[in-house]
């Protein structure tokens, strides 16, 4: 199963041929004359192999290779610009379970390729295979880089928003599962650094994923009990490559990955006094960062799920900050991606400066229900789908960049295909779990009728 999106391409490790990771190679080369090229991955055993037949395809193609190693794909964005080269590859494959692995791909600027390069490279690679194969380069050069998680932890402890002492007198006592993922290691030397007492549960990168990687509430019980067990401050759980948190709080309960961004974002916009303030998040998002936002007079601007869709967004409107409501927070001070590092950092931060637990601090934000289901896509046309939808619906807001988004005074609906599996995914939200069910459930039964 092989899934080619603006998100890289994904699949299970069987279909990440050798050809297929050459022909992926060779267009990327001839899409960014690419000449120096830095590489990094998760710690899916596959992405051993995978990092050795990329590694020589761009060599072969006359590509200088700087390999990371085992790094967070945050990580490898922010080594895009340091070490100043034309494009980086990440071999993961996020938040999917194994088998599954991938690649995802950045630009010179730091930021993924955006969807029309995606799709380029997508439509041309096996032709520029064919070409390349004719075609003889001088081999490139290969250099191991080690250094890149410090790199990455430095530029966290530079943020302007930052103040280290202020975090290190909590003596924050802090739970971490990282899904022995790309974020064991560099997560809780970051806790260490501003002074945390870290309690580490699966971050041995050299062990397998001891639950299912995405990190939902049903999947955090072992750091939930673990919080609550150890009295910890709070709990922080990492996507396997590292661009997604999700908390726990002091009671040892799960908070929605949405309100990662939305702790963040209370942090930046209480510490600015800047005018014309705006956050930028895609469609999918809480509404409780609209309600927040409106408290310190920002705007919030929407976009296309898709985290380069946010990045592009944020440079356009000049934002403070940004990201999706999957736990990944953007802060242009770091760089313009997704990045759990800046999500643990911005939210300590709060924790200190608001001198109270967690649990004290989330009944003070907007309080919203999402639900989040999903459904097989099946063969039926989407845009047909879309139509039959709408005639559904009555007295409804309706967006249509990216899938149909449904809105109303205190709810909303979304349905999108995916980019990354071969679903449909149905969101809602409403100020209560029972209108959202309610509505997501009407939401499922019209999708199955139709499709």
């Amino acid at each position: 199963m092989l899934i080619e999106s603006l998100s890289g391409v994904r699949g299970y490790d069987t279909d990440l041929t050798v050809e297929l990771i050459s022909s992926y190679a060779a267009a990327l080369k001839e899409l960014l004359a690419c000449r120096k090229v830095v590489i990094g991955r998760d710690t899916r055993a596959s992405g051993v192999r995978i990092r050795e037949q990329l590694t020589e395809a761009l060599q072969r193609y006359g590509i200088t290779v700087t390999d990371l190693g085992i790094c967070p794909t945050p990580t490898v964005e922010i080594a895009v610009v340091q070490h100043r080269v034309d494009a980086g590859v990440v071999i993961t494959a996020s938040h999917n379970p194994l088998p599954w692995n991938g690649l995802k791909f950045l630009g010179a600027d730091g930021l993924f390729l955006n969807p029309d390069q995606m799709v380029w490279i997508k439509q041309n690679r096996q032709s520029i295979l064919a070409k390349y194969s004719e075609h003889h380069f001088s081999p490139g050069a290969l250099t191991i880089y080690e250094r890149a998680n410090r790199d990455h932890i430095d530029t966290i402890l530079q943020l302007p928003y930052i103040e280290i002492e202020a975090i290190r007198r909590q003596h924050f006592k802090v739970a971490v599962d990282a899904v022995n993922g790309a974020g064991s290691l560099i997560i809780p030397e970051l806790l260490k650094e501003l002074g945390c007492e870290v309690i580490a549960i699966h971050c041995d990168p050299n062990q397998p994923f001891p639950h299912p990687p995405e990190p939902l509430p049903e999947n955090l019980t072992d750091l939930c009990r673990v919080v609550k067990d150890s009295a910890a401050d709070i709990g922080l759980a990492i996507d396997p490559d590292g661009d997604r948190l999700a908390i726990v709080s002091d009671k040892g309960l799960p908070i929605s990955e949405e309100y990662t961004l939305v702790l963040a974002t209370k942090l930046v916009l209480s510490k600015t006094n800047k005018k014309n303030l705006k956050v930028v998040a895609n469609l999918s998002t809480t509404r409780a960062l609209d309600d927040l936002a409106t408290q310190y007079g920002a705007e919030v601007i929407r976009t296309p799920v898709g985290e380069i869709n946010v990045a592009r967004r944020m440079q356009i409107e000049n934002a403070l900050i940004g990201g999706e409501g999957n736990g990944g927070v953007i802060l242009p001070e770091a760089h313009l991606g997704r990045d759990s590092l800046v999500g643990t950092a911005l939210v300590l931060q709060l924790l200190a400066e608001e001198r109270c637990s967690l649990s004290a601090v989330m009944p003070t934000l907007p309080q919203y229900l999402m639900v989040k289901r999903k459904a097989p896509r099946g063969k039926a046309d989407f845009n047909e789908i879309m139509n039959h939808l709408i005639k559904s619906v009555d007295n409804a807001e309706i967006n249509t960049e990216d899938g149909l988004k449904f809105s109303w005074r205190d709810s909303w609906v979304h349905i999108r295909t995916s980019n990354t599996e071969p679903i449909v995914r149905i969101y809602s939200e409403a100020p209560t779990s029972q209108t959202a069910n309610q509505l997501a459930d009407r939401f499922v039964a019209l999708l199955q009728k139709f499709i």
